[in-house]
């Protein structure tokens, strides 16, 4: 596994790139070598589990907000007006970014999964939603991971980038058939809804 030889700032940055709590990817980076990816993503779901609630802040900071449909001029629709209104009251009243991992949801149903989990988020108390919020950013993380273990070999100009093009309207995680995604300006595999 590539992650086991890459140097440590360059393995530093590409854990970043799956969670950007620079204690989690701090961890990661220090308990390499890892076995094998099972032995990698259990590391990091116990890495996940620790993390305070400041490491939590550091890593949301860095998820950015896209949409799973088009945008003005590529089919803008009342779904995507709705979705955008419903980040908005998300943001708001919980003064972060909304996240989902969509790994088991199938593309034509990711606008419509999406909104409906904001609406339900929307009524949970603060910190019944921080707790929710953590376990999407978790398997958000592994699917991030579980990509980044599958791309080329690391060499100068990229150390870790994503396997290819991706739908810059997807948020998190990334499903089956929906590989590839990519960030849409935060440096990462993939946006906070795209499946992983």
């Amino acid at each position: 596994m590539r992650l086991n030889t890459a140097a440590p700032a360059d393995a530093l940055t590409a854990f970043l790139g799956c969670c950007a709590s620079h204690r989690w990817a701090q961890r990661l980076t220090a308990h390499r070598p890892y076995r094998d990816l099972e032995t990698l993503l259990a590391a990091a779901d116990e890495a996940a589990y620790d993390l305070a609630h400041a490491d939590l802040t550091e890593a949301l900071a860095r998820e950015s907000r896209t949409h799973p449909a088009g945008g003005p001029g590529q089919g803008y629709s009342a779904a995507d007006t709705a979705l955008s209104a419903a980040h908005a009251a998300y943001e708001s009243r919980f003064g972060h970014a909304f996240v989902l991992c969509l790994d088991d949801c199938p593309p034509e149903e990711t606008l419509d999964r999406v909104l409906a989990a904001i609406r339900t988020r929307l009524g949970h108390d603060p910190d019944d939603e921080r707790a929710v919020t953590a376990e999407e950013l978790r398997r958000l993380a592994r699917g991030r991971l579980t990509r980044l273990s599958r791309t080329g070999p690391v060499d100068d100009d990229r150390v870790f980038s994503d396997t290819g093009p991706a739908d810059p309207a997807i948020p998190e995680g990334t499903g089956p058939g929906q590989e590839g995604r990519k960030s849409t300006g935060s440096g990462r595999p993939d946006s906070p809804y795209a499946s992983v």
